[in-house]
């Protein structure tokens, strides 16, 4: 029954979703799927299944599965540019890449001061082509999601890349293992997700907000604007009111723009990613460990960024 699928919290959140639009299930046969990104130009979704390395492929014109890339350097979040062109965090080539229009890979930035990154994680592209991702080590703290190495850096930071200028600069250095980010709609905030807890105990498992500095490239702030309650919070994307959908173990939390938790997309797997797609992006996409899921919701996922 689709009111099963929904834990209304808050009246606002009643108004976002559909009594007769129910979560569906649309492939399962992943062992982690994450890095949900949506191509509208082709009608079609590409995620990460992590530990079989592979990239796959969900065709929604025929609802149709198929693999993209394989080996695929065991990618995890992804993220589309400018032009169209599918920017990747590589767990196994601890580095940032993109796939070119004639489908060839470019390593876009693996290492600074001459040490190599540790793994990274997830990736947003700025209105300005600028990158910035995440960079903890869950893709070299054992050879299940890439290969176990030692980290060369010594910490997890959240990094920013210029590609026209090849300048690369930590831009927050006060986590234990960041993870998923996203801009508001305006570009005015960062919001990132710290999933310490995995390795620390009683450690961060939260969503903090920073202030996007006048220059495009600096942080400030960077208070909590939510702790997870069931699991923790991985990837996470915004609507256009600036409203945050964000993944944790019970399904997907939605939250306002003031903080507040309003409501929740159940979901019978830990999800790990979302992402919005679809004619009217008004389809979210769930990926929910071993498969993907999509429901409907009255919402528009914000364009950029992406």
């Amino acid at each position: 029954m689709p009111a099963a699928d929904y834990e209304i919290r808050d009246e606002r959140f009643r108004r976002l979703v559909f009594g007769n639009a129910a979560v569906e299930r649309l492939w399962t046969g992943a062992r982690w799927a994450e890095g949900p990104v949506y191509f509208p130009a082709g009608r079609y979704l590409l995620f990460s299944d992590i530990p079989n390395d592979r990239v796959l492929r969900y065709d929604e014109t025929d609802g149709g599965v198929s693999t993209f890339l394989q080996p695929a350097m065991h990618h995890n979040g992804h993220a589309v540019d400018r032009q169209g062109r599918l920017v990747s965090c590589e767990h196994r080539g601890r580095c940032v890449s993109r796939i070119e229009h004639d489908g060839s890979r470019t390593v876009l930035v693996d290492r600074v001061d001459g040490k190599r990154f540790n793994s990274p994680n997830d990736v947003v592209v700025k209105s300005d082509g600028t990158i910035w991702f995440t960079d903890p080590t869950y893709g070299i703290d054992t050879d299940y999601e890439g290969d176990a190495a030692a980290s060369e850096i010594g910490a997890s930071h959240v990094w920013r890349f210029d590609p026209a200028s090849g300048a690369v600069a930590a831009v927050a250095i006060d986590f234990v293992r960041p993870n998923g980010l996203a801009f508001s709609p305006d570009e005015s905030k960062l919001y990132i997700a710290d999933t310490g807890a995995t390795h620390v105990k009683d450690g961060p498992r939260w969503i903090r907000a920073f202030d996007v500095g006048a220059d495009g490239r600096t942080l400030s702030g960077g208070a909590v604007f939510a702790t997870c309650e069931a699991g923790l919070f991985d990837g996470f994307r915004f609507d256009t009111a600036g409203r945050l959908w964000t993944s944790a173990a019970d399904g997907v939390h939605c939250y306002a723009p003031d903080g507040a938790l309003i409501g929740k997309v159940r979901v019978p797997e830990v999800v790990a990613n979302v992402c919005f797609g679809g004619r009217k992006r008004n389809r979210l996409y769930i990926c929910g460990t071993t498969s993907l899921y999509a429901v409907y919701v009255a919402a528009t996922g914000a364009t950029w960024p992406a």
